[in-house]
This record gives C-alpha cells, structure tokens and sequence, in this order.
C-alpha cells in the first residue's frame, strides 16, 4: 500500500531524515513512534505530499507523491494534530467545501458526506458553527474530512490529543472500526493508544527505523527470550521434577507461591520456542493444575526507551523547523 525508499530531508546541514526506508501493507493499523525531534511529523507531511523530500521516494497505492502527486492524494486521508477546519462553518458547509477539493462527483456528496457524519457521530452537529463545538467535536469534524473520498490509507498524527477518556475511547473504537475498510497510520505520544490500537508498529530516532515489528515480536527481540510466568498448584519437588524434562527450558526459577499449596514458577526459553502447550499437558497428566501462565513480556514504554535512549529529550532543530513548516502550512 506504501513504500518509503531510502527517504532524506535535510534543512542546511542537518539531517532531519535520514535514509529511512519501511512498507506499509493493506488493511493494518500502524503506530508511528519517535520522541521529539526524530522526524515523525516530517516524514508524515512528505508521505502526505506536504513537504518536498531532499531524495528518496514514497509510492502510495502505485503512484509517487513527488511525480504523480494529484493521483497519490487521491488515495491518503490526513488528519494533522490541529485539524484544517473553518470556525466560521458548519460541518456540513465544511465537508461539502471538502468534498469539492477532493473532486467527489457532485451526485455522490451528499450520501456520502451523510454516511461520513454518521460514522465519525456528528450528524445531530450538522448545523453548528464548528467553532461552537467541543474539542472532541472538532477533532470528529477532522477525522471526517480525513475519511471523506474513503481514501485507501488514513493517516492520523496524534488523533486523540486533548480529549476526555469517554471521548479517547471513542476515537479508539472509530479508528478499529475504520481499519476494516482502511489502512491506518497512527502517530501518537501515549503509549496505551499504541498498544490497544495497533496491529504494528514502527519507531523511528534520529530520522531512522531503530525498529519496526508486531508488538509481541518486539518484546520478544529485545528480550533475546520468551518468559513465562505460572501459578501451579501442587509439590514443589514434583513440579521442578517435571519442568526439567524439558530441554527447551533454558532457566527455570521456582518459588513458593502465594496462596498455600501453589508454587510460582518462572521460565525462560529460545525467542522462537513456545513452551506453553506442552507445559499444559503435562501438569495436566500429574494432575497439577495451573491456575496462571502470562507471557512476561517488556511493555511498549521499555521497549520505546531503550530504542531511544540516546535522544535528546528537549526539541531540537528538526522539531523547530518541522513547527515552522507546519504553521507555515
């Protein structure tokens, strides 16, 4: 669906992307990482074709935003952090200007600007001066400009910024709903969106790919092992008796556990070994049930710390001159 080939965008001397290079398949949603400054907003206004690129290609369903720009757009529906939207409108006022830009035939509009608003709930705003409306409103006018033409691909940089919880749980269950018919790209500074929402994800520092993975597999990597966590009831001997059986077990930790009766095991085996199934079976057969087994995995803030580290926390250059492009915008 997208293909991001060795992409540089430089302001002077510095380096904003760097030779970053990834592929986007349909019908996922990806979550786009990176701390202030890594280039994330630079690279999600080139791949919109708001910003030139210094070098490199971006091909969005087959065409390349740089030589076939008019065609490439046709396919992508963006929703920046602050949304284009026009106070003095109405959302109706505002999506019928919208659809003209985007070319939807003019007996298609009306159906679909109507199906629009009913996705994103907003019929009953129809006639109200957006400027009226709340943040949550606002950003639901914005998610409809984004989806109206029903682009192939969805991009949305930071999509729940400012809003309540009942109104971020809203938006989370719009963006799943919208991923059955869309690919979406998905940027975000809180971890748990991520985590909730998203089947992918990509994190990038410095204005490179560090890591690009399901979440599951990427606590995996960095872990080097899969690490399981079970509650068995039975004898301590009998249990570390039956686990050392298996070779697949590369260290086995076995403790008393908290209820009486109950030992607390924990395993660590090969990244590519899953253990569990046969784990099962056996305590089964001893007739030792297992009342808890979880999978220790790092959570997405490990994992996005580590990647990161050696970023600078405060706003760099690239941060600044990615600001002044988008308020020039």
């Amino acid at each position: 669906m997208i293909e991001v080939n060795n992409l540089v965008k430089q302001y002077g001397d510095h380096v904003a992307v760097d030779h970053l290079s990834f592929k986007v398949e349909k019908g996922q949603i990806y979550g786009f990482l990176g701390p202030n400054g890594a280039g994330k907003s630079t690279t999600m206004n080139i791949m919109t074709g708001y910003l030139s690129a210094t070098s490199g290609e971006v091909i969005i369903n087959g065409y390349n935003i740089f030589e076939e720009p008019e065609q490439a757009k046709k396919c992508i529906g963006y929703l920046p952090e602050m949304p284009p939207l026009y106070m003095d409108m109405t959302p109706l006022e505002y999506l019928k200007f919208v659809a003209e830009l985007k070319k939807i035939p003019k007996k298609d509009q009306m159906q679909m600007i109507a199906d629009v608003m009913k996705l994103v709930k907003i019929t009953e705003y129809g006639n109200r001066l957006i400027r009226n409306l709340s943040k949550g409103y606002k950003q639901r006018v914005g998610l409809a400009q984004a989806i109206l033409g029903y682009p192939e691909v969805i991009i949305l940089d930071e999509p729940t910024v400012g809003l309540d919880p009942k109104q971020i749980i809203e938006i989370r269950d719009l963006i799943k709903e919208l991923s059955k018919k869309h690919t979406v790209i998905l940027s975000s500074h809180i971890m748990q969106e991520i985590s909730a929402v998203c089947d992918y994800i990509m994190i990038i520092a410095h204005g490179k790919l560090v890591a690009s993975d399901t979440p599951e597999n990427l606590s995996k990597l960095m872990l080097g092992s899969n690490e399981i966590e079970l509650v068995i009831r039975g004898e301590e001997a009998l249990v570390k008796e039956i686990l050392l059986k298996n070779s697949e077990i590369t260290n086995l930790a076995v403790h008393h556990g908290v209820e009486e009766g109950c030992v607390l095991v924990e395993i660590k085996t090969p990244s590519e070994i899953d253990i569990r199934e046969k784990i099962f079976y056996q305590m089964c057969e001893a007739k030792c049930p297992i009342l808890m087994m979880k999978s220790a995995n790092l959570s997405l803030e490990d994992i996005f710390l580590e990647l990161t580290a050696d970023q600078a926390s405060a706003p760099s250059l690239t941060e600044e001159k990615e600001s002044n492009h988008d308020s020039d915008l």
